[in-house]
């Protein structure tokens, strides 16, 4: 019994030695909304959820200035509680971090997006029906091994990053991103390809004391269809808890695809209780006759949300 008692002793203080060398973080964000939905003239009442996240982050400094840390992120959906789609599905990653840079290993959204479309989608995070769909997304979230450089002069950085094939008929897609931030200015820049398919993107953001307006131009070359470009436009103007916010976008037609053009328009406010509580309002509309965009050909939705991070 005795013994049983040292080693359960000794292993209580090895395991608190270890927790005082690293931090483990607790954070999610429950969102979601009630809305008002007609697709192709099918109206519909629904409770939809917008990309909520129960997530756990750590990081360990191992000295001269080199650091360890994961990040775990489940998403779900508030109205089911069901995992959307699967457990950690939204990020699990592990990185090592120094003065050479961060090396990242797991799976992660893509940077090309993070610098263009997501950077400009103001209003709610590009979540729910209300987020960009024209965007040309052809990053594959898993099985990647990616690099983000230190920062190369004040406010510029860059990754990049490869999602491996591993076999079972999956292609390899390769993934770029630019990032600059000066004062009130902010470009970004971002690449991506698979399967012989590529798009590259460029985007702006610019503050203007209370109005925030950005946007970006993307060309798509898709392997079956051919080329587009696309672009989107975004304001946001706050006053005081209150934020006012106008989205549009197009897609252009692709070369081997007529008619595949789309537009999409949103107008939204949101109302900020606290730091991390907001209700918030929008309507979009989705004008598709082609059905590209993935909502269908004819899509509107009105919406009244609630968002709390923690």
């Amino acid at each position: 019994m005795i013994q049983r008692i040292v080693l359960a002793s000794a292993l209580s203080l090895a395991a608190a030695g270890a927790w005082a060398q690293s931090s483990v973080t607790l954070y999610g964000r429950l969102n979601v909304t009630a809305e008002s939905i007609d697709l192709n003239g099918k109206k519909t009442k629904e409770l939809v959820n917008n990309a909520s996240r129960l997530g756990f982050k750590g990081i360990e400094d191992l000295g001269g200035g080199l650091k360890a840390g994961f990040v775990l992120e489940h998403r779900f959906s508030v109205d089911t509680g069901l995992p959307s789609p699967a457990f950690w599905a939204g990020q699990s990653e592990v990185y090592l971090s120094g003065a050479f840079g961060t090396l990242r290993l797991g799976q992660f959204a893509s940077e090309a997006y993070f610098a263009t479309a997501d950077w400009v989608s103001f209003h709610n995070h590009d979540t729910g029906n209300s987020e960009d769909k024209l965007y040309a997304y052809l990053g594959r979230n898993s099985n990647k091994v990616a690099y983000r450089t230190p920062e190369l002069m004040k406010g510029l950085t860059a990754e990049a990053s490869i999602a491996l094939g591993e076999g079972g008929g999956r292609v390899r897609n390769y993934d770029g991103a630019v990032n600059y931030a000066s004062g009130p200015l902010s470009l970004g820049f971002g690449y991506e390809s698979a399967n012989a398919s590529k798009q590259f993107a460029l985007r702006g953001a610019y503050e203007l004391g209370s109005v925030t307006l950005g946007g970006y131009l993307q060309s798509h070359d898709d392997v079956t269809y051919g080329k587009r470009t696309l672009w989107r436009l975004s304001a946001m103007i706050t006053s005081g808890a209150s934020e006012f916010h106008l989205n549009l976008g197009q897609a252009g037609e692709f070369d081997k695809w007529a008619g595949s053009d789309a537009r999409q328009l949103t107008l939204a406010y949101n109302y900020n209780l606290s730091k991390r509580t907001k209700v918030y309002t929008f309507y979009t509309k989705v004008d598709d006759e082609k059905g590209v965009s993935g909502f269908g050909k004819d899509f509107s939705s009105l919406a009244l949300g609630l968002r709390h991070n923690f």
